[in-house]
């Protein structure tokens, strides 16, 4: 039951997230924006090296001096599916007026929604990847780290979800819709979560390269979308101190937790 509640904590956090688009106002403030997305690139880069990096390597420890092995081709392995992602899959960033991926005929609230699955995607995974640790029985992944990643990204998911539903509702789409848009974009978490756990259960040696994996797709989201989409016009400072937050949470998580 345990490892059930904590596969989908990540997605009652994004659905948490989007119910924000039943008690306020039309248009989120510019500069909680940039504050939210600012804490959710804090969390996700604490979770990649504190929950999922140093895991892979300690997991690699057999190899000795090569223990970087698995932890750096999964990472980079990580990085080039994400940027494959970016370039096939039509999607419009919260902020841009010019769709990315493949030319589609894909309507605006669509491709908004597309773009913030591709977020959940590689947290999705790196929440499968920790407890398929556990389920497999290696020590260096515990019940309550597994636990504290998913918390973590269940926190950071909140602003996630309002990102998405907020700026529908704002389009014109209704508080109901633009809800439901905001949870969808999070059903693929517990999706790829099952999967990485399906895939570890089978392939058990994969499991340190599915962990760098996560971290290489979630650094790419950081450092591809959402520090930059935090830094765009005034007050980016904010977003720093959002980023610092949520680092050091994350940080006091998995130590405390793990």
């Amino acid at each position: 039951m345990n490892i059930v509640i904590g596969l989908l904590l990540p997605f009652i956090g994004t659905t948490a997230g989007a119910a924000c688009v039943f008690f306020m106002k039309d248009q989120m403030n510019p500069k909680v924006q940039k504050a939210l997305l600012g804490f959710a690139a804090g969390v996700m880069v604490a979770a990649s090296v504190w929950s999922l990096l140093i895991p892979s390597m300690d997991l690699s420890d057999h190899m000795g001096k090569l223990a970087f092995v698995p932890a750096m081709v999964g990472f980079l392995l990580g990085i080039a599916f994400l940027l494959a992602m970016d370039e096939l899959v039509p999607h419009l960033h919260l902020g841009s007026k010019s769709p990315e991926g493949i030319k589609s005929h894909l309507k605006r609230t669509t491709m908004l929604m597309l773009a913030v699955t591709m977020h959940n995607f590689p947290e999705g995974a790196a929440t499968g990847a920790v407890f398929a640790g556990v389920i497999t029985g290696r020590g260096e992944i515990t019940l309550a780290g597994a636990i504290a990643l998913s918390l973590g990204i269940a926190i950071q998911n909140f602003p996630e979800g309002a990102i998405i539903s907020m700026p529908l509702k704002s389009e014109g789409v209704n508080r109901f819709k633009a809800f439901l848009a905001g949870a969808a974009s999070g059903i693929v978490e517990p999706a790829s979560a099952v999967a990485a756990i399906l895939l570890a259960s089978v392939v058990d040696p994969i499991l340190p390269y599915m962990l760098s994996f996560a971290a290489g797709a979630m650094i790419y989201v950081v450092v591809e979308e959402l520090i930059p989409e935090a830094s765009q016009g005034e007050h980016s400072n904010i977003a720093t101190i959002g980023f610092a937050l949520g680092f050091a949470l994350m940080m006091v998580l998995d130590v405390a937790l793990g």
